[in-house]
């Protein structure tokens, strides 16, 4: 279960940090102001609003307490947790890779 929690965390944060760091490279001329404060502060809060919420939800799911579950899915848009595929590992490559032109 946590490391499904690691990965909707960094589902999350990862995009933020990106929009974050693209919105700098558009500024190219970076000071610490008043606005990049709260772009770092924004994206500090909404990740950890993020995993408050969803450790709620994983809590909810080990303790069967599905109205504990249901209420921190809500906080998070939608009522029940995300399920990723399991994923089998690929086999080891073998040979040599040639192209057709």
């Amino acid at each position: 279960m946590l490391p499904s929690l690691f990965i909707s965390a960094m589902r999350t944060g990862v995009p933020l940090v990106a929009g974050w760091l693209l919105t700098l490279a558009v500024r190219a001329g970076v000071t610490i102001d008043s606005g990049n404060v709260t772009a770092i502060v924004t994206v500090v809060l909404t990740l950890a609003y993020y995993l408050a919420f969803r450790v709620l939800e994983l809590v909810g799911t080990r303790l069967r307490g599905s109205f504990l579950q249901n209420l921190a899915g809500l906080a998070l848009g939608w009522a029940r947790p995300p399920s990723y595929p399991q994923v089998d590992a690929l086999p080891p490559v073998t040979g040599t890779y040639t192209t057709t032109s």
